[in-house]
């Protein structure tokens, strides 16, 4: 019943990595049935000739014990399974990819550890499982470049993961994320962030850092602006941003509440210059009126305390496509016209505007 590579004479990459490679893939096996197959001599040379082991889309609910002879493995593929546990024997082997995706692993079924005996863990994929937090020994993997966690019920990303100065991908889409820690934006080596189909409603300004970053994926989140220092992706070739709420707030956002006497008051002390300060104005007001943010206008020295005006501008980005980011005004007589564009590239513009925030 095994299901063993095909040796041939031929001494091209593809038959080496067909000779390295022993495929139990979709054969409907069990722990069992495996188990005695990988322990029949007739069925394999040595076990330290394989450098990849597939075993995906069986019904695996544990992994056999002789999993551990294979002392040169390389790649291991337990996708598609039913498995409950890795144990912390496969820490023992020496891997450079280690998918996981589509079982049943939970958080507890996760090994204390991630790194590899004799190897360095590139790529890790638990996509498609249990897991209720980001798994905390990830961290710890600082050469990883790949790793994928996606449709899990995952809610936090970890504070730690600048630790992770290797990732060249972060693929969360499909959790219960709800915040994207500043510390995202330390990860320097970064080109895709995954975070699509999440409970995000606010995106760190650090994101801007992450100056190798060329795929953002942010669809399906509870997004209502972006920040304005996302401007700096010079880098950035994909942006999705389609159901969010600011996909559909492309009009003037004013709240219509008129200011309070105190801040109408700080207005005018703040705009005419009135003098103020300790012995004048209780430190309470001077501390209020220390508060103010200046008003985003170029063209208006205004100010604002706690009642503000929110405005959609679209900006263009990296020359590709025009998003919307939010201004906080002091007045809704400071939001500015739309500058017409040229008529030669308005169907491009359209185009890219679409794709970024439609798909």
């Amino acid at each position: 019943m095994s299901k063993m590579e095909v040796y041939t004479s031929d001494s091209s990459d593809t038959d080496s990595r067909e000779q390295k490679t022993l495929d139990y893939g979709r054969m409907n096996l069990t722990e069992i049935t495996l188990e005695d197959d990988l322990h029949a001599k007739k069925a394999l040379k040595t076990h330290k000739d394989f450098e990849t082991l597939l075993l995906n889309h069986n019904r695996l609910r544990l992994l056999p014990s002789a999993l551990i002879k294979f002392t040169n493995l390389k790649v291991l593929d337990l996708s598609s399974n039913c498995l409950t546990q890795l144990p912390e024997a496969i820490c023992n082997l020496s891997l450079v990819t280690l998918i996981a995706k589509n079982n049943n692993l939970t958080n507890k079924s996760l090994p204390k550890t991630f790194v590899m005996r004799n190897s360095v863990l590139k790529e890790l994929n638990l996509s498609g499982n249990q897991l209720t937090h980001f798994p905390e020994q990830v961290v710890e993997l600082k050469q990883l470049r790949y790793f994928y966690a996606g449709a899990n019920k995952i809610n936090a990303i970890s504070k730690d993961i600048w630790k992770m100065q290797s990732l060249q991908v972060l693929s969360l889409g499909g959790n219960l994320i709800t915040d994207v820690p500043e510390a995202v934006g330390r990860l320097s080596q970064l080109q895709a962030l995954v975070l699509c189909d999440n409970l995000i409603e606010n995106l760190p300004t650090s994101i801007a850092h992450l100056d190798s970053l060329k795929s953002l994926l942010l669809h399906k989140n509870r997004l209502r602006h972006l920040p304005k220092d996302i401007i700096a992706l010079k880098n950035l070739t994909e942006l999705s941003l389609r159901d969010n709420p600011l996909v559909v707030r492309f009009v003037q956002d004013i709240a219509l509440k008129p200011p309070t006497l105190m801040e109408v008051a700080a207005r005018v002390v703040k705009c005419t210059g009135i003098p103020y300060g300790p012995g004048i104005v209780p430190r309470t007001v001077s501390d209020y009126l220390q508060s103010a943010n200046c008003c985003v206008n170029p063209k208006c020295k205004g100010v604002f305390f706690d009642n503000r005006v929110e405005h959609i501008k679209f900006v263009d980005f990296c020359g590709k496509y025009r998003v919307p980011l939010l201004q906080y005004l002091c007045s809704s007589k400071c939001i500015e016209p739309e500058p017409e564009r040229p008529q030669t590239s308005g169907s491009a513009s359209g185009y890219m505007m679409r794709k970024v925030l439609l798909g």
